[in-house]
């Protein structure tokens, strides 16, 4: 009778003990769950769903969407213009004449009007396709035409279309009124057989942590000379983060929306054009965009400088630091302005000015 009590009592003293280490252990986990809550910043999704850090995704390129190219016209005819500010990046490059053109890119975006749409030139065709884009084009240059059919590129014209992926607006005068949206356009390449979706990687490395550049130079107020005809202002507004856009002294507003187009990250690219000789004699430009450029990389009110670095027509710009290594972007919309070398860039500060 008592060994049966004394094994009883063993076996009742290990299931105790048991118990205490399971609680122990719960109790650990639990605690260390807490400590590592407390430490991982949180952010919301779209819904307002709080989301874990290590869960944030890059917003601004997202998903399988091919992306979609479209030639923005950019005379003072042309403003204001739709859709720039739903774009994930927007190439500026000067054409004949002085006057810069515009290439924005979509992607996923849904754009109720986009444009005004303008004709092709040969040099945005690379940046087309550096980003696997479908290129959108209201006509084409001799020169961009030739490209187009030689290097097999998916594109939709509008002047080939049949009247309903491009209409044209009563409220601009020709060539300045065609305008286009998302939705057609997607619907006319799919109706061309084109793939409509893309597994490349986006050309800029964008980071969903802060990019501040602190060994950076004070970035407030951005003066970019394309031409004698076109100079491009970038203002930054600390309290969104942003660069208000201004062209010619004027403010820069989105056609539907009415409000400022506002650009997160800004690159500039120092390249020069040169005059095309050819049967139009119209002053048509050509860009010498393949080898490596310096240039300058804005984001919160700082600046650096980079260096640009396209290999071939075809290859993926790499924008690195002076240190060789590719930078960081912060997650948002990107215009990249493309100037001559000489260009008196100023990037200003609060208290000071330098004149790069």
């Amino acid at each position: 009778m008592g060994r049966k009590k004394a094994k009883k009592t063993r076996k009742t003293k290990k299931l105790i003990l048991l118990l205490v280490i399971t609680i122990v252990a719960a109790g650990t986990a639990l605690g260390y769950k807490i400590i590592k809550d407390r430490e991982t910043p949180t952010a919301t999704n779209e819904d307002g769903e709080i989301i874990a850090k290590e869960d944030k995704q890059v917003q601004i390129f997202k998903g399988q969407d091919r992306p979609i190219a479209v030639m923005i016209d950019n005379h003072s005819d042309a403003w204001p213009q739709a859709g720039l500010q739903k774009a994930y990046m927007v190439y500026e490059i000067i054409v004949e004449g002085g006057e810069t053109r515009l290439m924005a890119l979509f992607k996923g975006a849904e754009v109720e009007k986009i444009g005004p749409v303008r004709s092709a030139r040969h040099y945005f065709i690379d940046y087309a396709m550096e980003n696997d884009a479908i290129y959108t084009h209201f006509g084409q240059s001799p020169q961009a035409e030739s490209d187009i059919k030689k290097l097999k590129i998916n594109d939709i014209n509008g002047i080939a279309e049949d009247g309903t992926t491009f209409w044209r607006v009563k409220d601009k005068s020709a060539p300045h009124n065609a305008v286009t949206s998302s939705e057609k356009l997607v619907q006319s390449a799919k109706n061309k057989k084109y793939r409509i979706t893309s597994d490349d990687k986006s050309i800029l490395n964008y980071v969903t942590d802060d990019v501040n550049l602190e060994e950076g130079t004070d970035a407030i107020n951005i003066t970019i000379p394309h031409s004698d005809l076109q100079t491009v202002e970038y203002k930054y507004n600390e309290t969104n983060k942003v660069y208000e856009r201004y062209a010619r002294k004027k403010q820069q507003k989105d056609w539907v929306t009415k409000e400022a187009v506002t650009a997160k990250n800004i690159i500039i690219t120092l390249c020069d054009n040169y005059t095309l000789t050819d049967k139009e004699n119209k002053g048509r430009q050509g860009l010498k965009n393949v080898g490596t450029f310096d240039g300058y990389y804005i984001t919160n009110g700082k600046a650096i400088k980079i260096k640009c670095i396209k290999n071939s027509r075809e290859e993926k710009t790499v924008y690195q630091d002076l240190a060789g290594n590719k930078i960081d972007v912060n997650d948002g919309n990107t215009f990249v302005n493309i100037c001559p070398i000489n260009s008196n860039i100023k990037i200003e500060g609060l208290a000071t000015t330098s004149a790069q």
